[in-house]
């Protein structure tokens, strides 16, 4: 009994469904801004949550599933940039990118990518790390440069449209770097994309008549 009589809880409304998850991925969003990855443990978001580990386990089985669909409450759309110029947007684009990288948040996705592995059921479900979502924006910036006749349509294809990001996260994911300076961005953009892109549907050079 507490002080006005009544026991303890009564006359609380027992959160369910939508309600109850809700409550579990804010509290699960607070622990990850608080303490990152690392720091998120079940036990820490059912207290913050109001509710118990078994009501979590029942949606998310593990900590890196919850983890995971914390972090896709954090991650908001970007608008792909329209500079008028391909080697424009594309420089936007991995400067935003870096920029994330290298952000609390994106300490936060080295780290669940780090504890998924090569577990593909949990990286594709980053929005970063999904085959789709990751190419959508990339593909709008190539497409644009199509119909500006910077590039020909046989440059439309997902894995040269990603190629730069890719090249980026692995300066991250591999090496380790803390951020990327914007030469190493200028050079991905001068050396690798834009050869690659001008180069597909390009005529093959003639043989030489000796």
């Amino acid at each position: 009994m507490n002080d006005s009589g009544k026991p303890p809880g009564a006359g609380r409304t027992r959160r369910r469904g939508a309600s109850l998850e809700e409550a579990i991925l804010r509290a699960a969003v607070d622990e990850m801004l608080e303490s990152g990855y690392a720091g998120l443990t079940m036990d820490k978001v059912a207290a913050r949550a109001g509710t118990n580990k078994n009501a979590i386990y029942r949606r998310w089985p593990s900590r890196l599933a919850l983890g995971v669909a914390a972090y896709r409450q954090l991650v908001t759309a970007v608008q792909p940039p329209d500079t008028g110029d391909l080697r424009g947007d594309v420089l936007e684009m991995l400067r935003g990118a870096n920029r994330h990288w290298s952000s609390p948040l994106g300490a936060i996705l080295r780290e669940l990518m780090s504890a998924a592995g090569g577990a593909q059921e949990f990286l594709t479900q980053l929005p970063e790390q999904s085959g789709d979502a990751a190419a959508a924006a990339w593909l709008t910036v190539l497409g644009r440069a199509v119909a500006r006749g910077e590039a020909s349509p046989e440059a439309l294809h997902p894995r040269v449209a990603t190629v730069a990001v890719v090249l980026l996260r692995n300066e991250f994911v591999v090496r380790g770097v803390p951020t990327a300076p914007d030469d190493v961005l200028v050079e991905i953009v001068d050396e690798v994309y834009l050869p690659l892109v001008r180069g597909r549907g390009s005529a093959p050079a003639p043989d030489v008549v000796k």
